[in-house]
Formats: structure tokens, C-alpha cells, sequence
């Protein structure tokens, strides 16, 4: 969740500061692009995930997918690094080679999606994917995330979106507008209905910001210390438990729609949908799990 904060501030940030990466995307560079003689423009089939809003270099699914998939990758081969024997030289090269194999395989589906739907170029997948994987290196390699005090995730919460605010506002100074992209979409989407505010660029930085703060209230809460850093925490049948819940309760988020009559509404109550969902995951879920494994340890003692 931090890494995919940081990705979408970083999207936005490079967006707004690089003019180069104000990337078009296919449905509607070949609308407007002089290429083509008349009559001769190419019809790309649009689809109702087609229609995003923002610029499409890089490319946000690709960089998300890399970067959270590269630290999965990374962190369950850090599991199998530190045996010297012959055997385990043996498992590690075997379990390398499958986890980058996957990891790949994964990557290449995400482009290959993102480009068939015309919603990018596979430049801007390609770039979007190693973009992902430097920004989940640079913060892998930063254990302190996982022990932050809530202040500290304020504080990151604060600077980045500060940070962003300020880098459209100084562009809107110069005539730079980051919300180009906005028209373009509403213009050429073949269906208005497929417009959604969820794909601005500011909708993905507000969704990860609550997201982070929701993340920092889950770890420094009291749930979170007497279950997950408790006896029962190292528990593989926690571990199992845990697992099981948050996917269902990430199922009934998804019934969980936000209106987007009112855009402030929006952006207000999908930061705390973002919130709640890893408050609930990372301290409410383990805490039930916790308290209803206490009755049947007593019964067995």
C-alpha cells in the first residue's frame, strides 16, 4: 500500500513535470492525429474500461501491477536466501526461476490488456513497468515502513499530497494544465457512460493517500499489537484465517459504491472507503480472529 501511494504521486508528479510523458492514448491520438490521409482513420473497438481520463504515460495498471508484484517476488525469495547446502541451492534456483516466470507472465498480460483495449501505447506499458519496479526497489530497502509511527504516515500523507498539489498548481500558473486529458476523453469515448471520475489523476492519489492513513491507523492500533504481534500471530492458522476473512470482507467493499454527483463527495468518501479497507484488514479482521481463537484455547488447555 505504501509502494502504490508513492506510485501514483510519482505518476502524477512526473506527469505534471515532464512534457513528454503527457502521453495520449490510442481511442483518442487517432482522432486527432494529422497521420492518417481523410477517410482513412483507423477504428479502434472501445470498450467500458476503455474511457480513462488521465494521460497514459505511464501507464498506472502496469506500474501498480509491477510494483506490487516485485516486492511479493523479492520478499518470498528472501525466504529461501541463506542455506549454503547443496539442496537448498537446488530449491532456491527452482523457486527463483518459477516466481520471475510468473512475475513476467503477469506483467506481459496486464500490457498486452492495456494495449488491446486502446487505453495505451506499449511504450507507455513498458515504461509504466519499469517505473514500477524502480519505485518498489527504492522502498523495499526501507524496513522502517512497517514500524512508522501513525505520525509519520500523517506526515508522508501531508507531503505527498501537498507535493502534488502544488506541482498542478505551479503548472496551472504556466498554462500547464494537468486535467488536459479530461476533454480529450469526454470527446472521443464512444459511449458518455463510460466516463468515470474514479480514472482522473487525483481520484487514484486520494483512493492511496486513504489507503496509507488507513494503513498507519491498522498498525499502530491496539487491535493490530494484541493480535498480529501477539502468540497468535505466528500462528499458521491465523495466518489462514486471517486470509480467508479479509478476502471476503474485500468482497463487500466492492457493493460499497461512491456517489460522483458531487466531486469533492467523491474524493472525500472514496479516502475513507481507502482507509477502512486496510484498517479493516490489517487490525479489525485479526482482532476478531484473535478473540474468537481465545475460547478454543481455553477449552483445549
Amino acid at each position: 500500500m505504501v509502494i502504490t501511494a508513492w506510485k501514483d504521486w510519482s505518476v502524477h508528479s512526473v506527469d505534471g513535470t515532464f512534457g513528454i510523458l503527457f502521453g495520449h492514448r490510442p481511442y483518442w491520438w487517432v482522432q486527432e492525429t494529422m497521420i492518417y490521409p481523410n477517410q482513412s482513420t483507423p477504428c479502434l473497438e472501445q470498450f467500458p474500461i476503455t474511457c480513462e481520463t488521465g494521460p497514459g504515460s505511464p501507464s498506472g495498471h502496469a506500474m501498480g501491477s509491477s510494483c506490487v508484484w516485485y516486492v511479493m517476488v523479492t520478499a518470498a525469495l528472501s525466504y529461501t536466501v541463506g542455506q549454503t547446502n547443496k539442496s537448498a541451492v537446488t530449491l532456491y534456483r527452482v523457486t527463483w526461476s518459477f516466481l520471475w516466470s510468473v512475475f513476467w507472465i503477469i506483467q506481459i498480460s496486464v500490457c498486452i490488456s492495456r494495449v488491446f483495449i486502446a487505453t495505451h501505447f506499449p511504450h507507455q506499458v513498458i515504461l509504466g513497468v519499469i517505473a514500477g519496479m524502480l519505485v518498489a526497489e527504492a522502498f523495499e530497502h526501507t524496513p522502517a515502513i512497517q514500524t512508522a509511527s501513525l505520525r509519520t504516515y500523517i506526515k508522508t500523507n501531508l507531503f505527498l499530497l501537498i507535493s502534488a498539489l502544488s506541482f498542478y498548481l505551479i503548472l496551472k500558473l504556466i498554462d500547464i494544465d494537468l486535467l488536459w486529458s479530461v476533454p480529450k476523453a469526454k470527446k472521443w469515448c464512444a459511449n458518455p457512460d463510460w466516463i468515470n471520475i474514479d480514472t482522473t489523476p487525483f481520484a487514484g492519489l486520494v483512493r492511496n493517500l486513504g489507503a496509507l492513513f488507513g494503513l498507519g491507523l491498522g498498525i499502530n492500533s491496539e487491535m493490530f499489537i494484541r493480535s498480529c504481534k501477539g502468540k497468535n500471530g505466528y500462528k499458521i492458522s491465523f495466518r489462514i484465517l486471517c486470509i480467508a476473512a479479509s478476502l471476503a470482507t474485500l468482497q463487500l467493499y466492492d457493493f460499497i459504491k461512491i456517489p460522483t454527483h458531487t466531486e469533492y463527495l467523491f474524493y472525500t468518501l472514496s479516502f475513507c472507503k481507502s482507509a477502512a479497507i486496510p484498517l479493516t484488514v490489517v487490525a479489525l479482521v485479526p482482532y476478531c480472529i484473535h478473540l474468537l481463537m481465545k475460547p478454543t484455547e481455553k477449552k483445549l488447555n
